[in-house]
Formats: C-alpha cells, structure tokens, sequence
C-alpha cells in the first residue's frame, strides 16, 4: 500500500469517528504535544482560538434563527398555551438555579487554576507577525465586518462561507416566510458542521498550550467539576419526579419503567431532537392524553432544554473560579437570563451545548478559549444531560395531564 493511500484511508476513518472520539484523541495528542514542547507549544493555541472565535460569531445568528423557527412552527393547544409556557421556564429556571447553587457550594473550579488572558496577553505583546494579524480579521460576529468599522477580510470570509452555504440550497422554492426562515437556519447549521469539524483541531491547540505553559494542574479540577455535575443533574431528576408525584396521576416509578428506553436512547445519541418520536411512543404507553404527550415530547424537544442550561450555568462558574474571576450576583443573573435565551429552540442545532456556550461565556466577559478544556469531558457530560432535557419533556407531559388520569374522564 502506497504511502497516499494509507494516508486518504487514515482520513477516511477519521472522518468517520464520532466527534467524542476524536475529541478524546485530539487531547491525547494536545497532552503529548505539550509536555513535549514545552513553552513553544503556546503557538498552537492560536488555531484553536480562531476556531471559538468562528464558532462565537456564529452562534447569535444562528441561536436567534432557531427561536424564530421553533416559534413559528410550534403546534401548541388551545387552552394550554400559557400553561406549557409557565412549565418550561419553571423547569429552566430551576435547574439553572441548582447548577449555580451546586457550583457556589463546591466550587469545583478551585481545586486548579489558569493564568488569566490578560496576563499572557503581557507576554505577546507588540507581536504582529503576520498570522496575529490576519487573526485579528477573522469575524467576531456576523454582521460586524458589515458594520463602520467593518474589514474586507471578515466580508470576504462571510461572503464564502453563505456562497459555499448557499450551493446546495439554490433550487430550494421560497414561497412563504417559513421557507425562508429555514433557508437561513439551513445555511448556519451547514456552515456550523464546517466549524465543527475542526473542534478537535481547537482542543489539540490549546491543550498543548495550557499543558506546555502551565502543566497539568488546570485539568486537576475537571473530576469534581464531572461530579458535581452529575449531582446537581441528579438534584434535577429529582426536582422532575418530585413535581410528578405531587402535580399528576402518574406513578414516577411506573413513568421510569415505562420511558426508560427513550431515556437510555437519549443518553446512547445525545439528541433528544432523535429521541423524540421514541418519548412520544413511550408517554402514550405510559397512559397519557394523547394531546398531553404530543405537546410535551414534541413542543418540549424544541424548547426544553434543562440540562443544558444547568449545566452551561455551571460550567461559567467553573472557568471563571479557574481563572480567580469572582463572578458576583449581578453575573450570575446574567448568566441565568443569556442560558434561558440560549436554551430555547437550541435543540435541533448540532452540539447544541457548544454553540449556546459562547453566548454564555461572551455575556459575562469569560474568554472562549478554555470552552475546550470543558470539550475534554463535554461528550460524556453531554449525553448525560440529554437525558435530564428528555426527562423535562416527560415531566412537562405528565404536568400538563393533570391529577385526573384519562379513563377516569371518560
């Protein structure tokens, strides 16, 4: 076998691999990189930079694309509409609240520490070398190089970007707004498939850095913060059972009997977008309102997006006590308003949580680029997570049924 060959099947494969495992390479390679290097693997943040810089330029378009999609075709009842709204930013709110509770408490950020930007910011300073400079183009959100102060470059990179977009959705008809409200959120989910593919790139890079420049000890905390995740999803499920058992018919055992291979399939794809139609089944088998489960496990998947939200809340704390940045009440109200903005309509766009995260981050002045620490353990995180949204979606079901169960009504 000839040595291109071996090469275009080594990257077929890659390609191939489930984004986790090649993240989970990608730091294997990063941690090799950086003992190796040392000081000079500093460099290779860089790469991983402009890949979060990217992924946060896209991130409002795409999110606000999302939310008016979602809204427009949401099927909600008659009747029930302000019902299902009260439940969902109830159940956001809550789990926001114990992600903040369970990071103020153990503090799980403080077990390591990272050098702040602006300190390594110190060492580089008056370095225009010409790839700094060409970074310093590189769009940091969509409409800015359109703007006063706009740079060709950053028009040029939007322009190719929606042109290259755009190739495979030209013969699309375009008839009512609807058509082109999904047009748009075609487009930027296909250019964040782009951006996606080379998050591996972005862990590798900064790993390498963080590890030759300051060593191991800023991935020390990343066990407690996995636990103390895991807890406050755990305190989350509960707070779901909890409002079951005391606002509705259904036996929370029964219930997790009866939707446990939705739950399990949540957990196995990390999409509860995928799991849908599977706790739909599971909520008529449970004995639900036909109308109650539809609204829950299909308005729901759209707009429910607890575990997310708890845990984007937490991972905000847990970069800024890294960091030795004290995040007082004022933030934390802020990161509870951007997570509940960022979590409706999240679902059906790709990783989701690494898209909303920016917006989180940006809104209260953390920098994007140590999301990839999180990326190091966010691929478990994530399909744990899943499962507490399509939990939200059955408990919102089951809520909107009511105490009376339906063969009593009839």
């Amino acid at each position: 076998m000839s040595r291109a060959n071996y090469f275009h099947r080594l990257i077929a494969k890659w390609r191939k691999a489930p984004l986790f495992q090649q993240i989970l390479i990608a730091l294997i390679l990063g941690i090799v990189t950086g003992f190796a290097a040392g000081s000079s693997a500093t460099l290779l943040a860089l790469p991983g930079k402009l890949v979060l810089q990217l992924l946060g330029a896209l991130a409002p378009a795409l999110i606000l694309t999302a939310i008016i999609h979602a809204l427009m075709t949401a099927q909600l009842g008659d009747g029930v509409s302000f019902k299902i709204v009260r439940l969902l930013i109830m159940n956001t709110l809550v789990a926001i609240s114990i992600g903040l509770l369970i990071a103020n408490l153990l503090q799980p950020g403080l077990a390591s520490s990272l050098t702040p930007p602006a300190a390594q910011a110190e060492n580089t300073a008056g370095n225009n070398n010409p790839l700094a400079l060409f970074l310093e183009n590189i769009p940091k959100s969509l409409l800015g190089p359109l703007g006063d102060d706009g740079k060709v470059i950053g028009v040029i990179f939007i322009a190719v970007a929606f042109g290259l977009a755009l190739r495979k959705e030209r013969s699309r008809p375009l008839q009512h707004v609807q058509d082109w409200v999904e047009l748009a959120l075609a487009c930027f989910i296909r250019i964040l498939h782009w951006i996606i593919a080379v998050v591996p790139l972005a862990v590798f890079g900064i790993v390498a850095s963080i590890i030759g420049s300051q060593g191991f000890s800023a991935f020390k905390s990343l066990g407690w913060f996995v636990a103390s995740v895991l807890l406050a999803l755990a305190l989350q499920a509960a707070y779901y059972l909890i409002r079951i058992q005391l606002c509705s018919w259904v036996n929370p055992v029964t219930l997790l009997k009866d939707t446990r291979d939705a739950l399990f399939m949540a957990f196995s794809t990390g999409s509860s977008t995928a799991t849908m139609p599977l706790t739909y089944e599971c909520l008529k088998k449970t004995g639900l309102r036909e109308q109650s489960a539809s609204l829950g496990a299909l308005v729901g998947a759209n707009f429910n997006n607890d575990g997310t939200a708890l845990y984007e809340a937490m991972a905000a704390l847990f970069i800024a006590q890294m960091l030795g940045m004290n995040l007082g009440l004022e933030h934390q109200l802020m990161v509870v308003l951007t997570s509940v903005i960022a979590s409706v309509g999240a679902a059906g766009i790709p990783e989701a949580g690494l898209v909303t995260m920016t917006l989180v981050f940006g809104a209260v002045g953390l920098p994007t680029q140590y999301i990839a620490i999180l990326l190091t353990v966010d691929w478990f995180l994530d399909r744990c997570r899943t499962a507490i949204n399509v939990m939200g979606d059955i408990n919102v079901s089951c809520l909107l049924d009511g105490k009376i169960p339906d063969s009593a009504n009839t």
